[in-house]
């Protein structure tokens, strides 16, 4: 395989999204809208990938005739999107997980544990459109299971939101994620959410939700634990 000083030599004075996408082929991993990429980005380039992404956006703006030039609410409009593309609502892709400490179940808890509802925001992968919701995280926890802090779900749960989703895939990598950190014997996930792509375009439908759940483990297998669960959720929207 080759290495990324191989690659980065080659590729010198190449846009920086170049090298990075070489880096990741080179290490046969998936760049999907909805994967984190942060491990192929060296130090200083994320500020270069923005100036990338600024010059391209203002090159969707001046195919869209508008004039950034004169009109004085949209001159800085490129680096405001650039900015918020990579630092803010997709910064799920670009930078790595949030550091989070985790402690043996001393007490060995074993009762169910719910975390929520907690506020996540993100896009849809179809037409970047806003998806805004709350997902309640039911956790079963045994005597080797780790203990996180109650904000860290949240931390987690925003991490994986913010990229370009589909709200079915999302709950499914949030859960793939809080299994490995955690170990439980069981974990289950309800997302109840407003798509902006059916909201704010299409059929302008504003009330449409949609809800989806995971079930893990213990979850899964038992169906009075599942009622508890799904029972001690207050009522959705």
């Amino acid at each position: 395989m080759t290495s990324p000083q191989v690659i980065d030599s080659a590729l010198e004075g190449t846009p920086v999204s170049v090298k990075i996408r070489q880096r990741i082929v080179a290490a046969k991993k998936r760049f999907h809208a909805n994967d984190n990429i942060a491990d192929f980005i060296e130090p200083g380039e994320l500020e270069a990938l923005l100036d990338e992404v600024e010059i391209k956006m203002q090159g969707v703006l001046d195919s869209m005739v508008i004039d950034t030039e004169h009109d004085h609410n949209t001159q800085n409009t490129a680096r405001r999107v650039a900015k918020m593309y990579l630092k803010e609502v997709f910064g799920g892709r670009y930078f790595p997980a949030p550091a989070i400490t985790e402690f043996p179940n001393i007490e060995h808890l074993n009762e169910l544990l719910i975390v929520g509802p907690i506020t996540v925001r993100s896009a849809c992968s179809h037409h970047l459109c806003p998806v805004m919701g709350k997902i309640w995280i039911g956790v079963l926890p045994n005597e080797h299971t780790n203990v996180i802090g109650l904000s860290k779900y949240a931390r987690l749960a925003d991490w994986v939101m913010s990229r370009p989703q589909i709200q079915e895939e999302a709950v499914v990598q949030l859960a793939d994620l809080i299994q490995a950190k955690t170990q439980p014997d069981g974990i289950a996930l309800v997302m109840q959410a407003s798509h902006f792509c059916m909201g704010w375009r299409g059929v302008k439908d504003v009330e449409s939700k949609m809800i989806n759940s995971v079930m893990r483990g213990a979850f899964l297998k038992d169906p009075n634990l599942r009622r508890e669960f799904l029972a001690l959720i207050p009522q959705k929207d």
